[in-house]
């Protein structure tokens, strides 16, 4: 089983002296400044001059430059843009900034661990991954509690890479939680499985292929949205809140005996089996040469696929019955 380790384990003044350069200010670089800055923190801001972000942070009073010159000023410099932007700020700007001593950190291991960033010899390299998006980690912490996060250590240089995780992790508020300790490998690879198979691969292509069947069978599209899409937050809630058991407490017991004899059916062993290809793929690095490839080509595929699904009729019958349901929105 996992250590878990909680606010007496972690010393915030282990980085309460130090300047914290946050490259990006999106999901989760905005959360990260504003939490460490409420934490006591010294806090400075990396963003694109006069973007979107660049604003935001300067609304939120903090001092903006360039990813080059919150390298310099800064000893824990977190790199919190998109992982395809990363190698690009990195060795453009970050890169010759980072000098013996000073700290690299991450929010996922997708970069350090399939090689697309080498940092120096003379540098910790660490990582702090919330288990959450960004704009929930920065009301939590208003609200006095936290996600649960991992960390991992990449390269110890100074002997005190894992307190600096662990004060970081206490900073954004996630050692109210508690924190989980993995390595860059275990995360990335466990994060991208996730992503393929269930959490966003393995839920749309199900949704989608319910919804298709329902519909070629002459079905009301309406009626099939809300049964195969709409009635799925219900179940994950419950999931979410107890388990397995605590959703199949909940439901009827048509439903959970259907649950017992027929899931099995649908998610058998030759999806199983296909699993274990895609992790694979994971583990070899097969993916991540894809996912990179497409990046420098300018994103064809992912354009092209991004396009065609959202013109698919599920899309189409959604919006439409979500615009009857003004609460979604608030």
């Amino acid at each position: 089983m996992a250590k878990v380790y909680y606010d007496k384990d972690a010393d915030l003044e282990l980085i309460k002296g130090k300047t914290i350069g946050v490259i990006g200010y999106g999901s989760q670089g905005h959360a990260h400044a504003q939490n460490l800055r409420d934490s006591g923190c010294q806090v400075i801001v990396a963003e694109a001059p006069n973007s979107e972000g660049w604003k935001a942070a300067q609304s939120a009073n903090f001092r903006v430059a360039s990813a080059a010159e919150v390298a310099k000023d800064a000893n824990i410099i977190v790199m919190l843009v998109s992982d395809n932007l990363h190698r690009e700020i990195y060795y453009g700007s970050v890169e010759k900034e980072l000098s013996k001593g000073k700290t690299l950190m991450f929010a996922h291991g997708f970069n350090i661990h399939y090689s697309q960033i080498i940092p120096p010899l003379d540098v910790d390299v660490i990582m702090v991954a919330p288990k959450c998006p960004g704009h929930m980690l920065r009301r939590l912490y208003t609200e006095g509690s936290g996600p649960p996060a991992l960390i991992a250590t990449y390269r110890d240089t100074s002997g005190k890479a894992k307190d600096i995780a662990l004060a970081y992790a206490r900073g954004i508020g996630c050692t109210r939680a508690g924190v989980l300790e993995t390595t860059f490998a275990e995360e990335t690879e466990t994060d991208l499985f996730g992503e393929q198979t269930v959490l966003c691969g393995g839920v749309t292509s199900l949704i989608k292929a319910s919804f298709e069947t329902l519909v070629e069978a002459g079905y009301q599209p309406e009626n099939a949205y809300f049964e195969c899409l709409n009635e799925l937050k219900l179940i994950v809630d419950l999931i979410y809140q107890g388990g397995l058991s605590y959703m199949r407490y909940s439901v009827s017991d048509t439903a959970e005996y259907g649950d017992y004899t027929r899931g099995p059916r649908v998610i058998n062993d030759l999806v199983k089996k296909e699993m274990k290809k895609i992790l694979a793929e994971v583990q070899d690095g097969s993916f991540a040469r894809e996912w990179i490839l497409e990046n420098q080509a300018g994103r064809p595929s992912f354009n092209a696929m991004k396009r065609i699904e959202a013109e698919h009729p599920i899309e189409i019958v959604g919006k439409k019955l979500r615009d009857m349901m003004p609460w979604l929105k608030g």
